[in-house]
């Protein structure tokens, strides 16, 4: 095995003012042409982000993660996002990096491992499962508030803390009013991906820009939480399927009936996860009338 690939100096040099010298250093992730590392200091600690310049096959990550820095300034400045988030950016030899704080939480398929069984049949277990959902909503709600789509709603993107509330990261795909130039958006993960965006996907060249709607991360935050909860994706179709194709079933709008795949009865949590899935958006609530339902 080699080594595992080390955080750009540049930004580990920077990132000292905020964390105090490192104590450890940790490789999160490497794939599809970005990598991740916690970075921990006697003063804080980070997540940084990266893109990969020897992955070839990978979109420009860098100006991704340009992209990225530039929604977390906008937003912050617009009150939708914690000003604590964000620590820095900035360029190194390979492209361009960037560090915000650490969230201590788990994502969310490993969140509800627990309320994937029989034994998530609890009477605790349903406000702590409906808190999960509330605080979620109450994030979008701000963003929604902004006129910002986060557009990249899914299960790995969504932490929850050991208080049982959520915390939505990478804001990368994020679509908000006067984008200008940028990396065009053609939907995030295939799986959470809603009809509406699925149909523009497949009807636009590969070069268009999508505008995410806010009521396309409704149908997204629908889905995660059906995904995490029964295990299934609400939109069944075989693996081995090409993403197009993934994408003209879920255009069709038809999601597989949640009571009959549901682990345990919620009715209240079933009746604001099933909203979420309209095929129409229009019929969809929103992120404020969702905190108020959980």
């Amino acid at each position: 095995m080699g080594q595992a690939p080390v955080p750009p100096g540049e930004a580990v040099a920077h990132l000292t003012r905020h964390t105090g010298e490192p104590t450890a250093i940790q490789l999160l992730s490497d794939r599809r042409g970005s990598r991740a590392w916690k970075i921990q200091g006697r003063k804080g600690t980070v997540a940084l982000k990266a893109n990969n310049p020897d992955d070839a096959e990978a979109r420009d990550k860098a100006a991704e993660m340009a992209q990225e820095n530039d929604h977390l300034l906008r937003l912050t400045a617009l009150g939708a996002l914690n000003p604590d988030y964000r620590v820095s950016a900035g360029a190194w030899e390979g492209g361009r990096w960037l560090a915000v704080n650490w969230i201590d939480g788990v994502p969310l398929w490993q969140a509800l491992a627990l309320v994937r069984g029989p034994e998530g049949n609890r009477a605790s277990v349903r406000p702590w499962l409906a808190g999960i959902a509330r605080s979620w909503t109450e994030n979008l709600a701000r963003l929604h508030a902004a006129d910002w789509a986060h557009a990249d709603i899914q299960p790995t993107n969504t932490l929850v803390t050991p208080g049982g509330h959520t915390a939505l990261i990478d804001y990368a795909l994020a679509c908000g009013p006067d984008d200008g130039r940028r990396v065009p958006y053609r939907g995030a993960l295939t799986h959470t991906t809603a009809p509406e965006t699925a149909i523009a996907i497949l009807s636009t060249p590969a070069d268009t820009h999508i505008p995410a709607q806010p009521s396309a991360d409704i149908w997204s935050l629908g889905a995660s939480l059906f995904w995490c909860w029964t295990g299934r994706r609400p939109v069944a179709y075989d693996d081995d399927l090409h993403r197009l194709e993934k994408l003209a079933l879920i255009a069709q709008g038809t999601t597989t009936v949640l009571r009959d795949v549901r682990p345990w009865p919620f009715p209240e949590f079933e009746a604001a996860v099933t909203a979420c899935l309209a095929s129409d958006p229009a019929d969809r609530p929103t992120a404020k009338e969702l905190t108020a339902a959980w």
